[in-house]
């Protein structure tokens, strides 16, 4: 009786968490699963043609090609770096505070100065054209050309690296230093450390820090909405202004239906990278 009880209380507990998921995702989400099956302006039933339409558009293709690129690449690129440097810095007496603060630093930049930066730097006429001139090197038009992936690539990285650190040196600090003693002294080196003791035990680090950085790579179209505007150079238009200029356009059939095969896709990549894990 009394684990039924105290069972009763925690549902209570749970209650206005609850109740503020389904008001603020999971009906909005219905919703647009909803209009993902209806006609923008009619209302009427269309079925899957939402969703065809959606699929045979070039803007969706070139959308959808260039984020998948995007994440391909930024992705790997993010967790494996941070953790090198976490693994350094986890080794460190000196100076670790200042060095992680330093990879923090960027957070704190708010957006609109991490825009003036971008345009003071990247700009045709900016600071890093001018370096490649005095070192008799031509000059690229960074955002009106294929280099302006490159730049978003890096502003992904440079914003994230710190916050990855974080985490990363979160899950170092739980192993137990014993577990590395007894491994040096039956012989084990830097390397086998590393892969038998640090990584087993970083797994559970691992799917929360992939997972974080899929969400955090979103983020980045403020940057280049901000720089670029609702039409930037093809190899740098994503999904977030495919569906910023249908938002702007009233094409919520469009967007729903988009809404509704990304979203899909999000949910599966997590569930798979999962079941990864937990097979592991």
């Amino acid at each position: 009786m009394s684990k039924r009880k105290q069972g009763w209380k925690g549902f209570f507990f749970i209650i206005p968490s609850f109740v503020g998921v389904c008001l603020f995702w999971i009906f909005p989400y219905m919703d647009v699963i909803r209009r993902s099956f209806f006609g923008a302006v009619s209302e009427k039933f269309t079925g899957f043609q939402n969703y065809r339409t959606v699929i045979f558009n070039e803007a969706f293709q070139l959308a959808g090609k260039n984020t998948l690129r995007f994440f391909g690449i930024c992705i790997p690129l993010l967790v494996s770096l941070s953790l090198l440097i976490a693994v350094f810095l986890s080794r460190q007496k000196y100076f670790r505070q200042i060095t992680k603060s330093f990879f923090l630093f960027p957070m704190a930049i708010p957006v609109a100065s991490v825009v003036f930066l971008w345009k003071l730097i990247f700009h045709k006429q900016g600071l890093l054209n001018h370096a490649l001139e005095l070192c008799s090197m031509k000059g690229i038009d960074w955002m009106n050309t294929e280099a302006s992936f490159y730049v978003l690539v890096f502003s992904y990285i440079w914003r994230n690296l710190g916050y990855d650190i974080v985490l990363w040196m979160a899950g170092l600090a739980g192993i137990n230093r014993s577990l590395y003693e007894s491994a040096k002294v039956d012989g084990a080196g830097e390397w086998k450390c590393f892969t038998k003791i640090t990584m087993p035990l970083l797994l559970p680090s691992l799917f929360t820090i992939v997972v974080l950085s899929l969400l955090n790579g979103f983020k980045v179209f403020r940057e280049a909405y901000l720089v670029a505007g609702d039409y930037p150079q093809e190899k740098m238009y994503l999904l977030q202004h495919l569906f910023n200029n249908w938002y702007r356009d009233l094409s919520f059939d469009k967007m729903s239906a988009a809404a509704v095969m990304t979203g899909s896709v999000i949910l599966a990549l997590i569930f798979i990278l999962q079941r990864i894990w937990e097979g592991e």
